[in-house]
């Protein structure tokens, strides 16, 4: 069952606000490279800046079924874990990968 899902690294090329979300939340997009391409996504990750998102690379689920949040449409699951606080720590990559490159 593990390998049915499609983890893919991918870099962070913009953040807006997202006001109607009911729960704080960013409005990300993310290139996942050639293959897969730009994905959207709605973060709960709040407690990163946009200036700490924008450039970021970042591990998401690309083919999870699309989620509609209000008037926006996440497609991605962004991958992080919960601290002590609840708040969401993003995965991080210790190297520079290649975009879309797929997580083993």
């Amino acid at each position: 069952d593990f390998l049915k899902i499609d983890m893919r690294v991918g870099r962070v090329s913009r953040v807006e606000e997202f006001p109607e979300a009911r729960k704080p939340a960013w409005k990300i997009w993310i290139d996942f490279g050639p293959e897969v391409g730009e994905k959207r996504s709605s973060a709960q990750i709040t407690n990163y800046s946009r200036e700490d998102l924008e450039g970021r690379l970042v591990v998401g689920v690309v083919n999870f079924p699309p989620r509609r949040i209000g008037s926006f449409v996440s497609e991605v699951l962004v991958l992080g874990a919960l601290d002590d606080e609840g708040r969401v720590i993003l995965l991080h990559l210790d190297a520079d990968v290649p975009l879309g490159g797929r997580i083993h």
